[in-house]
């Protein structure tokens, strides 16, 4: 096989419409648009979604639905969660670190649920006032 002999394959290659060029090309004179009409003239086109001045779709179902973003930042970790890190200082970065939150989060709050035995120290972390009785009481501290 040499590179002069290679070949695009049968109907892969389409020829260009030439409109406009006599009777004979069966593109003269109205060039395949038809006679008068919106699309017969240039620049003559509905919007995306017209329905010929009938309500459009679009419009005539109801709106649904809303993901609030704050959801997606913001995230809740147990007291279970935080007696399995090995870290004894833990803010935002420790917990990003170890998966225990999404790297997208901006803010974080420690809720009542678990048991949690050894002193943690919490940096820049909002807390419950159950989940700050529970740290207190294991000897941790909470800082804000």
């Amino acid at each position: 096989m040499y590179l002069n002999t290679i070949t695009f394959g049968v109907g892969s290659k389409k020829k260009k419409k030439r409109v406009g060029r006599g009777i004979g090309s069966t593109l003269g004179k109205t060039c395949g648009r038809g006679h008068k009409g919106q699309h017969a003239r240039s620049g003559g086109y509905h919007k995306i979604g017209f329905e010929g001045g009938q309500m459009p779709l679009q419009r005539r179902l109801p709106k649904v639905g809303f993901k609030s973003l704050i959801r997606k930042l913001s995230a809740e970790v147990n007291l279970s969660e935080l007696n399995s890190l090995q870290f004894e200082i833990i803010d935002i970065h420790t917990l990003k670190l170890s998966n225990v939150i999404p790297s997208i989060c901006k803010s974080v709050k420690v809720i009542n649920s678990g048991n949690i035995d050894k002193a943690i120290i919490l940096k820049g972390i909002k807390v419950t006032d159950g989940a700050a009785a529970k740290i207190l009481n294991a000897g941790g501290k909470v800082e804000v």
